[in-house]
């Protein structure tokens, strides 16, 4: 009889199984057989979709390269990845330095002459500047705001460049600091003499570190405050408020006190972010606290260049930076146009290694920035719109580290609300490695978003789960629906 009953139970599974059809079959069945009482099998989890968990994060870009080419045609070239930006996720553009330099149509902006010429005037060798003219910019600017993306202008209010000759009491001889109409201030606007510079009658110097010392500008001067932020005419005015700029990069905020900044940001407003150029997050957390402003986040940049390259020790990931005391003001990076120019090896993050640095910021706490040539590489492109997406979906509520050492690196968003958050897990190991941790997530399947790994486990009711990472790589986990 039991021998019987087995044979039965047998054949009646095979009817069903022979029984099924794929759905372009006119003839299935669609009637729901599951017996009377009985729950039907549940159908298996799949991933959820990303999209629908906009969390209002965003990513900014920096727009160039140190010694971007080809000359003249900069403007244009960005114009015309505005809308892929935007569809990927970046909110803000970091434009380079905006107006004519000393050095003419070869200038980055950073050997600023004249704060008024967008490449409008004939100055310096040229009319446009080397990223195009202002007819240009413009246009630039008016498509970035038609896709909501803020523009952000870089500023240097530290030195001055490419102005003429004249006889410099303070220093008992000539000095580069007269800029007027025919010395590299066409604009005549902000013109400018050795008496806004320092020394002067205020006094020698910048409390700050020194850059171009003869042409290093004197905020205390009450003209000088006019110009580039009080009057409605100023430098922060006319950039706001007649080029529609929306926010500032100051550059070598080292080179002058903090309250320069503050005094800007309380007269105009705007996302701000300042170069402060240091791998120390005390001299960071400082300048935040006086400035007011967002900061570049070096120490976060150092602590991953030791992680990852010159110690390959990922236990440097726990220490200080910026983005642990005030995550709201550190800006994160993976490279600039300074590090990347740089042949020291221990100030850029080798290129293997870059996109671990990717996911580590764009699942962190902080404000990402995607470096240009970075976001062009098409070996790491769709990788970096994956990890955005990530950013400004599950990268959401608070931090908390899991695990670390050497070669694993395990931490945990908690997520807010319906976000589920994430866990990502780095391992720069040679060998694929797996750590059971504790997630905020019960009786759910995972996956990893990143698609690193195929590895899909299920987490237990008390929230245990292990999850893995490939060699040398990283992987981001959440939950399937």
């Amino acid at each position: 009889m039991k021998k019987n009953i087995i044979l039965c139970a047998a054949f009646l599974a095979v009817f069903s199984l022979n029984s099924c059809s794929s759905d372009s079959d006119p003839a299935v069945d669609t009637t729901d057989d599951t017996p009377s009482g009985e729950t039907p099998t549940p159908a298996e989890p799949i991933a959820i979709n990303l999209s629908d968990y906009k969390n209002g994060s965003g990513v900014m870009m920096q727009t160039f390269y140190w010694d971007v080419e080809p000359r003249g045609e900069w403007w244009n070239i960005l114009n015309t990845k505005v809308d892929g930006w935007a569809e990927a996720g970046i909110d803000r553009l970091w434009l380079p330095v905006a107006t004519k330099g000393q050095s003419g149509g070869y200038s980055m902006g950073y050997d600023p002459s004249d704060y008024f010429d967008f490449g409008e005037y004939f100055q310096q060798g040229t009319l446009p500047t080397r990223f195009g003219t202002r007819e240009q910019l413009e246009t630039l600017i008016a498509s970035a705001h038609a896709k909501d993306l803020e523009v952000i202008a870089d500023i240097v209010l530290n030195h001055n460049s490419g102005g003429g000759s004249e006889y410099n009491p303070y220093r008992d001889k000539q000095t580069y600091t007269l800029f007027d109409e025919t010395h590299g201030n066409a604009s005549g606007m902000f013109n400018r003499s050795y008496k806004d510079y320092h020394p002067n009658d205020i006094h020698e110097s910048d409390s700050g570190n020194l850059f171009y010392d003869e042409q290093d500008v004197c905020h205390d001067q009450e003209r000088v405050q006019k110009w580039l932020w009080k009057d409605e005419n100023s430098v922060a005015k006319y950039y706001k408020n007649v080029m529609g700029f929306d926010g500032w990069r100051f550059d070598y905020v080292k080179g002058f006190e903090p309250w320069v900044v503050k005094a800007w940001l309380d007269e105009v407003g705007g996302f701000s972010v300042g170069e402060n150029y240091d791998g120390n997050g005390d001299v960071l957390k400082k300048w935040v606290e006086e400035s007011g402003s967002a900061a570049f986040d070096f120490a976060c940049f150092y602590k991953m260049e030791e992680a990852f390259d010159r110690h390959n020790d990922l236990n440097y990931l726990s220490k200080d930076m910026l983005r642990k005391t005030y995550p709201d003001k550190a800006v994160t990076f993976v490279a600039n146009h300074d590090t990347e120019k740089d042949s020291n090896e221990d100030n850029n993050i080798s290129s293997e290694n870059k996109m671990k640095a990717y996911a580590y910021i764009l699942t962190h706490d902080g404000y990402p920035t995607i470096f240009y040539s970075d976001y062009e590489n098409e070996n790491f492109q769709e990788e970096i719109k994956n990890l955005i997406l990530i950013h400004n979906s599950i990268a959401s509520g608070s931090v908390e580290v899991l695990y670390n050492d050497n070669d694993e690196y395990i931490m945990k968003r908690s997520g807010e609300g319906t976000n589920p958050g994430l866990i990502l897990y780095i391992n720069t190991s040679g060998n694929n490695k797996r750590r059971e941790v504790v997630s905020n997530w019960a009786s759910k399947k995972i996956k990893d978003y990143s698609n690193q790994s195929s590895y899909s486990p299920t987490v237990a009711t008390d929230g245990s789960v292990s999850i893995e990472a490939p060699a040398n790589s990283y992987s981001i986990w959440t939950i399937m629906k």
